[in-house]
């Protein structure tokens, strides 16, 4: 039988960090590079999910556990009811909807602010195979947005939400800071911090 010998452990220094996915040689994008390359694959990761029934503050503290700004939410059954947002969360709907409808900030639940999967966009994954990121971000400004989904279709023509593309990933995977509010810079100031 073969003998391995053990490894060399090392102490771990004050002020190490987690590597996150866009901290990885290797990661670092483009406006040129493949679309794809700045995409959350959920045929690789898993979604993050919660249920339509859970209120307002449990969906935030999971955001925050989790280091991200969207959740998709689930039916009662498990499938997919729509999206929410630290935006829906942190925004004006909740205020809105305490002097509305006179609850309290603590009863408002993830389906009083959720975007039903009915008022979502996407985009086609055979548009995105063929994209690059300079074309997400052109996408992402024109609509303002934060986040934009990718459907797949099955052989069957069913859909499948196959991926998602968030400013605050390509813009750590660009290195700047990528605005897409009325406020925002223009697409070749963009570049331009880009160069």
């Amino acid at each position: 039988m073969r003998e391995y010998k053990p490894l060399a452990s090392r102490k771990i220094s004050l002020g190490a960090d987690l590597v996150r996915p866009a901290d990885r040689p290797g990661s670092r994008a483009t406006l040129e590079s493949p679309a794809l390359a700045v995409m959350t694959d959920l045929a690789r990761i898993e979604a993050a999910t919660i249920r339509m029934h859970v209120s307002m503050d449990s969906a935030n503290q999971t955001m925050i556990r989790l280091g991200l700004r969207l959740l998709f939410v689930q039916d009662g059954d498990g499938h997919l009811a729509g999206l929410i947002t630290a935006t829906d969360i942190l925004g004006e709907k909740p205020m809105r909807l305490v002097q509305e409808r006179g609850v309290k900030h603590s009863e408002i639940l993830v389906e009083d602010l959720m975007t039903p999967t009915g008022h979502l966009e996407a985009l086609a994954y055979e548009d995105v195979a063929h994209a690059e990121v300079g074309h997400i971000v052109a996408t992402l400004k024109a609509a303002g947005r934060q986040h934009t989904l990718v459907i797949e279709r099955t052989e069957d023509e069913s859909v499948l939400i196959r991926g998602i593309f968030s400013v605050s990933q390509i813009s750590r995977q660009l290195g700047a800071t990528i605005q897409t509010s009325a406020a925002a810079a223009t697409f070749s100031e963009l570049v331009h911090q880009l160069v």
